[in-house]
This record gives C-alpha cells, sequence and structure tokens, in this order.
C-alpha cells in the first residue's frame, strides 16, 4: 500500500476515464485503442468527456469510491484543475498527456504516446508527489508572476492550436519585448529577501512552459518549493542566458536570485497576477506552501 492506494496496476478493477475533448490532441488521440487493452486485461473502464473543472469534479466524487484509480487525458490544465477534488477524494490518478506542454507528464517520464502511456498504467507503479499550494489553490508545475503571467496572456488557445510547443516561443518573446519590472518582498522560511524582478516563478514539478526547467536540481516529490527570480535586464541579456533559463541553471545565471523552501511569503507594491500552471489563482500578496506526499499517481516501472 502507499499512502492507502493500491501498488500494483494488476490489482485495479475499476477505472475512470475523464475524456478532455478541448486538449490539443483530445479529439485526434486514439484513446478506443488502449481503453480496450484495459478492458482486455479484466478492467472495467467508466468513461466521461468533459469540457469543464466543474464536469471533472462531479465525476470524481460520484465514482472515487467504486474506482481504484482516475485516469485523465488532457493536458496540464485539465489534470491541475481538478487537483482538489483528487486530494479531497485520495484518488490515485494517471495521465494521458493530450494537451500541449504535458509539463508535469515530462515531469513523471511519462510518455508522450497513448499506446506507451496506457502501457504505464498497466504495468507501472503508483508514486506519490508532491502538490504546490498558493492562496487556497493547489498547483503541480510552477506559479508565476511577471512575465510568466505575460506569457499566459499572449498564449491564447488560438496560438496553442496553431504553434503547438512553439506557441510558448512566440507568446514569450511577445511578453519580454513590454516586460516591466517590479518591487519584491520575500521571505523563504522565515528569511528576508528584497529584490527588484521582471519575474518570478515558484515551482514545485520539474517542468514548466513547454520543457523550460524549474531548477536543475528541482523534483516533483523532494518536499521543497524552488524559487526564482528574473532581475530587471536587457531583451538581449535574456536572449544570451536564454539557455540557462531553459536548462534550470539559474545559479550560473548572474541576473537570477534562487533559493528554495516550504513557505513563500511574497508581497509586491500594488497588487500582482498569480498564474499557477497556466491558470489565474488569485494576487498578491500571497502565500506558497508545499504539501508533501500529497497525491498518488502511476508512473512507468
Amino acid at each position: 500500500m502507499l499512502n492507502g492506494f493500491k501498488c500494483m496496476s494488476n490489482e485495479f478493477k475499476h477505472i475512470l476515464l475523464i475524456i478532455n475533448p478541448a486538449s490539443r490532441s483530445g479529439n485526434s488521440a486514439d484513446i478506443a485503442r488502449g481503453v480496450s487493452r484495459l478492458e482486455q486485461a479484466g478492467i472495467k473502464v467508466t468513461e466521461v468527456v468533459s469540457v469543464s473543472m466543474e464536469k471533472s469534479c462531479e465525476a470524481i466524487f460520484l465514482y472515487h469510491t467504486s474506482v481504484d484509480l482516475i485516469i485523465l487525458a488532457g493536458g496540464d490544465g485539465t489534470v491541475s484543475s481538478v487537483a482538489k477534488c483528487l486530494l479531497e477524494t485520495k484518488s490515485a490518478f494517471a495521465i494521458l498527456p493530450l494537451g500541449t506542454a504535458n509539463d508535469l507528464a515530462r515531469s513523471l517520464d511519462i510518455p508522450t504516446d497513448i499506446d506507451a502511456a496506457f502501457e504505464t498504467i498497466l504495468t507501472g507503479r503508483l508514486k506519490a508527489i508532491d502538490l504546490g499550494w498558493v492562496n487556497g489553490s493547489y498547483f503541480f508545475n510552477v506559479a508565476n508572476i511577471g512575465l510568466g503571467v505575460d506569457v499566459t496572456h499572449e498564449l491564447t488557445p488560438e496560438v496553442k492550436k496553431s504553434w503547438g510547443v512553439l506557441g510558448y516561443l512566440k507568446a514569450l518573446f511577445c511578453s519580454v519585448v513590454k516586460a516591466k519590472h517590479f518591487r519584491l518582498k520575500l521571505k523563504v522560511d522565515g528569511k528576508e529577501h528584497k529584490i527588484k524582478s521582471i519575474h518570478l516563478g515558484v515551482g514545485n514539478g520539474r517542468f514548466y512552459g513547454g520543457g523550460n526547467i524549474v531548477d536543475e536540481d528541482c523534483m516533483i516529490d523532494n518536499g521543497a518549493l524552488s524559487v526564482y527570480s528574473l532581475k530587471p535586464q536587457s531583451l538581449l541579456d535574456l536572449l544570451l542566458h536564454a539557455p540557462l533559463l531553459r536548462y534550470g541553471q539559474h545559479a550560473s545565471n548572474p541576473q537570477t536570485f534562487i533559493c528554495r523552501g516550504k513557505r513563500i511569503e511574497v508581497a509586491t507594491h500594488g497588487a500582482k497576477e498569480i498564474h499557477a500552471d497556466g491558470e489565474f489563482v488569485s494576487y498578491t500578496p500571497a502565500t506558497f506552501k508545499v504539501v508533501p506526499q500529497a497525491l498518488s499517481v502511476m508512473v512507468p516501472s
């Protein structure tokens, strides 16, 4: 057993599959073949098509006592939107990565190929992972203030559909051109820092924004949040340091402030938007916390 969850996939008898048809690959993915594999293995599969958090949560609360596993077929937004429901019902879950970035799947080494993802469900194991928390909302990957929020505004559904993962680069370039700096007061596990920033990221998972690494030492099960802030700088400096940011090598970048902690308090001059896993969740001031080993998810053996 793992935190009250079954640890072997061959113990699963009944699975709830929630499909988001609005995700980037939601309409074209061949899910039927994978469902057939599960059924041939003696597993009953109940399918629910959902385009809203409300319907997904309704299905989770309705079925959680009768199923052994919940499969979420969609992108990062699909999974993040039901984090609280999964936590409240203590439901083990699996991911079919059908989104644009699939950063949570990357953090968990879950293959983006649908057949291989179904193989993970059939032969994988349950792994306990952490959740991030900010002002009452949960997140898996990263929460942003500043530049990251501007990128989210630029990354419209149309851009995602047309550009795929490259849409993140397009949105980043448009945001960098008009980035504005702001003052931050950070308290990390009681230690205070005062800094100027154009972007603050608080990461729970390893990947965000289509494969960027939060921190090269960051893992989704290490019981801590990784914080990095970009100091005000020119567009040229940002472009020069882009490879370091891409691979989470912030310690090698003199224009980056980094730290790690379990409780992060953030105050700004004026309220700033906070986005978590690509969605608006709150405004500053904010308190971030890590919830260790909060959920159990299927990962490759």
